[in-house]
């Protein structure tokens, strides 16, 4: 069995101390400079925390919560907390007030830290009237007024004798994590894994990356979100180094200064980051744009199943020689794989990366499973783009007679916190847990998802569609930020688009359209309604007679975590935003 002597997902940093000590186990960057913490120190600052929390009275079974963005005290109190047998309850930085108060109540939270003085003044109005005392509300980053993590460790700097036993009496089975998942068709609701849960998981994957010990990995997605959460602890297992990315907008100078291996994405940043290029490209002009053009055509057509023979292949090592080596080069110039995962990715972006050295592993789960169910692998003939990869060790999954994928393993959750009736509905007697997700195998080998079950619509004319297959293909256009498809019981399918402004006001400066307009301005111009009129037209194409969509609307807003439309892992919340735009919809069937 992988990682022998791991049992409890504390049991990790003394593993990684054991096999391959790091003398940067993790990583921040602070007044400018990479600060390491190694593994002996992580080890002793866990300890801390589990005799900080103990003198609060905090023990087995109490649940702790955690919001903050990534940083190496996230993982440290995240480990200190389930030490002692406790709960942790990680909770997104950028949901709604109401959502705070929701799961912090639900969760029935004994203590709680947050990043900074925004989050700390956050959970206080959240908290008001509950049974949570201020004295338990740490913060990571010094508050005047509040009581610090420093402070926590210095509470806890005297060896406890009792914690040991404390440790020991915690199994594989006890519950380590309370996670809520993002309520797109309602509150959120609490997800239970054990440690075993999290750690089949990590066992399931333990040779899928081609990595050795030492090497490093830049974390990019928060914490709360239990993919990136589940890689910490398997990038932990295999000894690599975790640098915390300081925040999007510095992402690419983190990227070219930690030089990583690999880390984890969601689609939405590769395709920000290929649309990047493209625009770029497009103010290049001449035989570089041409040749930037030549080398991403060669990988949309790139095959990982297929050697299409000598004369591509020839032309492709030309590109990666021209053209795609500055496209690893900005990555950090190591970054053999990126695990893609949280939402689906565009065929044409895993072609063209993979095209360019860059292996990019799209996968599949849940948060009820631990989270991933399938994935691509980093060999050509485990990989097919446009599927989710191959089911992992150890878990099974079967195609229900609606198309539903059902899956079955030791990464199952042991169900809703406080809710066995959603539980009885989602997990069966058989231990089937039931995804809401339709999907099909391709090639007996490669699970693929086609859309939601509960998401599909009908038209008036008895039609089902599938929206985010529409979406997706939508979603292509370099001028397209966001789509939703909508129609039930209508005649046709509409769309509401987002466009990408930075691309479209790029494009209206080549049309000579003014530059001073504001964006719901902009949008109303004939030739802006013309170039999104023709994309849809050519994404019609694609689609079946009762699938394509007849009408648009074109909204000048983004949808956001922050205005409710979007859950904290950015996918839209379709009943809020048909809802903030009932009358536009309906204009599209007046």
């Amino acid at each position: 069995m992988p990682f022998p002597g791991v049992q409890r997902l504390f049991d990790i940093p003394a593993y990684q101390q054991e096999h391959f000590p790091q003398l940067a186990c993790l990583a921040d960057k602070r007044a400018g400079h990479w600060q390491p913490y190694s593994t002996a120190h992580v080890i002793a600052t866990i300890d801390q925390v589990s005799q900080g929390l103990h003198a609060l009275g905090v023990g087995r079974g109490d649940k702790v919560a955690i919001i903050a963005p990534n940083c190496p005290e996230w993982l440290l109190a995240d480990f200190g907390i389930m030490q002692l047998g406790a709960v942790t309850v990680p909770i997104y930085p950028t949901v709604t007030p109401a959502d705070y108060r929701h799961i912090l109540q639900d969760a029935e939270v004994k203590a709680v830290f947050v990043a900074n003085a925004e989050l700390y003044e956050k959970v206080r109005t959240a908290s008001v009237g509950l049974d949570l005392p201020a004295h338990h509300l740490f913060t990571f980053e010094p508050v005047p007024q509040a009581r610090d993590f420093a402070e926590l460790l210095a509470q806890g700097a005297e060896p406890l004798a009792a914690l040991p036993l404390l440790k020991a009496a915690v199994q594989p089975g006890d519950l380590a994590t309370l996670i809520y998942t993002s309520g797109t068709t309602g509150p959120p609701k609490g997800v239970m894994l054990t440690h075993d849960n999290i750690l089949s998981n990590c066992r399931a994957m333990h040779d899928f990356l081609p990595v050795a010990p030492g090497e490093r990995v830049l974390s990019v997605l928060p914490l709360s979100h239990v993919l990136e959460r589940t890689g910490a602890y398997l990038f932990m297992l295999l000894g690599l180094q975790i640098y915390y990315a300081e925040s999007m907008d510095a992402l690419a100078d983190n990227l070219r200064e930690v030089q990583p291996s690999t880390f984890v994405a969601v689609p939405r940043l590769l395709e920000k980051v290929y649309d990047k290029i493209m625009a770029q490209g497009q103010q290049l002009g001449g035989w570089k744009q041409r040749l930037l053009l030549w080398a991403v055509d060669l990988g949309l057509r790139f095959d990982p199943q297929r050697d299409q023979g000598p004369w591509y292949n020839a032309q492709l090592a030309l590109a990666n020689w021209l053209v795609f080596s500055k496209w690893r080069a900005a990555l950090g110039g190591k970054a053999r794989s990126i695990v893609s995962g949280g939402g689906a990715l565009q065929p044409r972006l895993a072609r063209v990366f993979w095209a360019a050295g860059i292996h990019v592993m799209e996968g599949y789960g849940l948060t009820e499973t631990s989270p991933v169910i399938a994935a691509c692998r980093y060999r050509r003939q485990d990989c097919m783009p446009g599927t989710v990869g191959l089911v992992i060790p150890g878990v099974e999954v079967k195609i229900a007679a609606d198309g539903e994928i059902l899956t079955r393993s030791a990464c199952v959750m042991q169900g809703y916190y406080k809710q066995p009736a959603l539980t009885s509905a989602t997990l069966d007697a058989e231990g089937w847990l039931h995804t809401g997700d339709i999907g099909e195998f391709v090639n007996g080998r490669f699970l693929k998802i086609t859309d939601r079950k509960k998401e599909l619509f009908k038209t008036s004319g008895g039609k089902y569609v599938a929206p985010q297959v529409v979406e997706a293909l939508l979603l292509e256009s370099p001028f397209v930020e966001q789509a939703l498809a909508v129609g039930e019981g209508q005649r046709f399918p509409g769309a509401l688009l987002v466009p990408n402004f930075s691309a479209l006001r790029q494009w209206a400066e080549r049309q000579r359209l003014p530059a001073t307009l504001a964006d719901a301005d902009l949008l109303a111009q004939a030739p802006v309604q013309h170039l999104y009129d023709e994309l849809v037209q050519a994404t019609n194409v694609r689609l079946a007679k009762w699938e394509q969509v007849k009408k648009f609307r074109l909204l000048p807003h983004l949808w956001t975590v922050e205005s409710g439309e979007l859950t904290p892992t950015l996918k839209p919340k379709r009943k809020v935003i048909t809802g903030n735009n009932e009358q536009l919809i309906a204009s599209l069937y007046a």
